[in-house]
Parts: structure tokens; sequence; C-alpha cells
């Protein structure tokens, strides 16, 4: 794999790449957005968003990126995958995060709602959480980490270095989890997030 330059990829076949790209922007960090296998060289932290999950695979297969995306995200540098992109990492399709997910489960964008939630690592206050079509986690493998649930139910885990929630936080003005996954990066233009929010 290329060596790191310091820039977020955001994959930008469907769905909500730009609010992402927003925020992560509002935060000092270069941004790329991803299409292709090309896009990816070099880049040190990739953002997975929400979407339409059939759609966005079908562009993963259009552009032969399954492959790519997958050695990106066994290359231990850090992903961040929302909604449809956790869907995308699932074992029903690239097979790199040890979960199942029930794409919809929640039901239709008629039944999209926010609930207060509390991500651990981000600190006491609660998260809104917006779950729009948003998919449930029906299992996690051992070696996954239950960050924050809903009603018993897993809404965001980690496994090593990938990030993934069942809601959107990048529809929100609280930028907690962006800033937890730039700090996760090795390589970046951007330096003690943390600290500079908290000064």
């Amino acid at each position: 794999m290329t060596q790191p330059t310091g820039t977020i990829g955001i994959l930008a076949l469907q769905g909500g790449f730009e609010a992402h790209a927003k925020l992560l922007t509002g935060l000092g960090a270069n941004v790329r957005e991803v299409r292709t296998a090309a896009d990816l060289a070099g880049i040190s932290g990739l953002v997975l968003p929400g979407g339409e999950s059939t759609t966005m695979m079908l562009g993963i297969e259009r552009e032969s990126l399954a492959a790519p995306l997958a050695e990106f995200v066994g290359s231990g540098l850090p992903v961040l995958a929302t909604c449809a992109g956790m869907i995308i990492l699932d074992d029903a399709h690239l097979n790199v995060l040890n979960v199942s997910c029930d794409r919809n489960a929640y039901g239709g964008q008629v039944h999209s709602f926010e609930a207060d939630i509390t991500v651990d690592g981000a600190g006491d206050d609660a998260f809104r959480g917006v779950f729009i079509r948003a998919p449930r986690l029906t299992r996690t493998g051992a070696d996954v980490e239950t960050l924050a649930t809903h009603d018993g139910v897993p809404v965001a885990v980690r496994e090593d270095r990938v990030f993934a929630m069942s809601f959107h936080p990048e529809l929100t003005d609280d930028d907690r989890i962006h800033r937890i996954f730039l700090e996760m990066v090795p390589v970046t233009n951007v330096t003690d997030i943390n600290r500079k929010k908290a000064a």
C-alpha cells in the first residue's frame, strides 16, 4: 500500500459523503473523494458514508473496488463507517467487519428517528443519534467492541481501527465522533484535534 499522505478518503459513489466532507474539512482535515481504486492511494483514513447499500455495492462492483477496499480495511488504517457504510463491511458484503446486519431493520424513511445515546470514548454527554432507514446489528463477533446501544441493541461498534455505527453522526453539529476518528489517524495534517477543540 502507498505511504499515507495525511488525506482522509470518503467513498463518494452514492449517499451522504458531502456531509462527512463538510464536517471533516471544518475540523481542518484534507479530504479526497474516492470513486476508483486509484483514489485510495496514499490516504491515511477512510469514511464509508450512509446511503443506499445496494446502489453503493453496485458502484463498488462496477469500479472493481471490492478488493481494494478490503485491502485498505485490512491494512489497519482507520475506517469510519456509518449506516449503509457499516452494511458494506459486514459478513454478507465485503466481510471485513465481524458483524451481521439487517438492513432497514428500523423501518423505512417515514420511521426515521433520533435518540440520545452514550458512546464510549466520546465523553459523558449523550450523542444525538440520527437513525434513517438504519441497519440493525444482529450479530457481533467476539473481537468486536460495543461502544453504544439503543434499546439493548448495539448501534456503534469498533473492531481494531474500524469504527462503525447504525446512525448518522455527520447529520448533527456534534463533531465528537469525527474527532475520535481523526485522532486514530497516524498521519494527518490535523494534530491534537481534541486538545485544540478544548482550548
